[in-house]
């Protein structure tokens, strides 16, 4: 089990509201981007949204709300969002950075959990993993999930649990790596691949609860932007190349097998469902 290292932690450099920016990328989300933006005022003093050249009202919607809004004149993908949303942060003093998507599929009251583990894990990438009431996943996105969970996990050199989840927090030093490849969901893939192999950075998962679009969701949500078929191939493609081109490639298999997903769960709610090899950090 994976030491606590909040222990020795100086008070300064803990993660809290004040020096951890939420980085929201927005397209076309009129239909949930205000109460995103006050979920996360709630917990975080600096909120940033990049409008990636909407069509409708998004930006209308939060005009009145304490955040800093990026417009892309037209839309430039995921990747450069996310790129824009970083550099403002860290231009604005940020500790870390976390992530969320402005179509609600991410709760704000999550955000506490994900910041508690980075502070259990100070330097560590925090996933949100879509590991609560899954059967709300449909089984396409599921399986394309563990598809790209175990093809990412092989690029970075460790397994993760949901590679594919938008719910992050970055340490600044890896929001900050430049040339970063990839565009769209490529970058929120290859970013955990470059932190691993430039930075030696880990990942750790915090359970967090499966929300989709659906007829019978309680909640709903614009359809995602993210395609299966077309999304999982340009993530596989990359990582297969990054794989071949850093070499030892069996070897870095057996490697990446031997290297369990580290969950965050001091509950112990998911000590019972999680994988025979998954290391339970708290």
């Amino acid at each position: 089990m994976p030491e606590d290292r909040n222990r020795d932690m100086p008070a300064a450099k803990r993660l809290d509201r004040s020096n951890v920016a939420i980085v929201i990328p927005a397209l076309n989300e009129a239909l949930r981007i205000r109460g995103v933006v006050e979920g996360a005022l709630a917990h975080c003093d600096l909120v940033i949204v990049i409008d990636d050249g909407s069509d409708d009202d998004t930006v209308e919607r939060i005009a009145d709300l304490p955040v800093t809004v990026l417009r892309h004149p037209n839309r430039m993908g995921k990747g450069a969002s996310l790129r824009d949303g970083f550099r403002a942060a860290l231009e604005r003093g940020a500790s870390a950075v976390l992530t969320m998507d402005g179509d609600g599929q991410h709760s704000a009251d999550d955000i506490p959990r994900l910041l508690e583990a980075g502070n259990h894990h100070p330097g560590w990438v925090v996933i949100g993993a879509r590991l609560r009431k899954r059967s709300q996943q449909p089984t396409y996105r599921r399986l394309a999930n563990e598809f790209g969970d175990w093809g990412i996990g092989w690029g970075c050199g460790y397994r993760i649990a949901d590679s594919q989840s938008g719910q992050r927090l970055y340490p600044a030093a890896v929001a900050a790596l430049d040339n970063v490849p990839g565009e769209d969901f490529v970058y929120e893939a290859q970013i955990l691949m470059s932190a691993s192999h430039l930075l030696g950075t880990r990942c750790v998962s915090v359970p967090i609860e499966s929300r989709y679009h659906g007829p019978d969701a309680v909640e709903q949500f614009r359809r995602s932007h993210f395609r299966p078929l077309r999304d999982l191939w340009r993530i596989t493609s990359h990582t297969v190349r990054e794989i071949w081109r850093r070499g030892g490639v069996l070897a870095e298999y057996r490697r990446t097998r031997a290297t369990p997903p580290v969950i965050h769960d001091p509950s112990g709610e998911f000590a019972q469902a999680l994988p025979a090899q998954a290391q339970r950090a708290g």
